[in-house]
C-alpha cells in the first residue's frame, strides 16, 4: 500500500503533493486528539476521585425541567 501511494504521489504535481501532505497531517492530529480523549475518558472513569458523587443525592429530577429535548 505504501509503495502504491508513493508511486501515485510521484505522478502528482508538487502543489497536489503538498495538499496530500497537509491532509495527512490533519488525519494524524485528528487521530492524536481521539487517542488523548479516550485516554482522559479512561483515566477519569477508572479514577476514584468522582466516586463520592455516586453516593450523593440527586438535587434535581426530570420534574424540575421546564423543557425536555429528545435526541435524534
Amino acid at each position: 500500500m505504501i509503495e502504491k501511494t508513493v508511486k501515485s504521489l510521484s505522478l502528482l504535481p508538487d502543489t497536489k503533493v503538498m495538499e496530500v501532505a497537509d491532509f495527512t497531517d490533519f488525519l494524524i492530529h485528528k487521530l492524536d486528539d481521539k487517542i488523548i480523549q479516550e485516554g482522559v475518558r479512561s483515566l477519569s472513569s477508572s479514577s476514584s476521585v468522582y466516586k463520592m458523587l455516586d453516593s450523593e443525592e440527586d438535587i434535581y429530577t426530570v420534574n424540575d425541567l421546564k423543557e425536555t429535548y429528545k435526541s435524534k
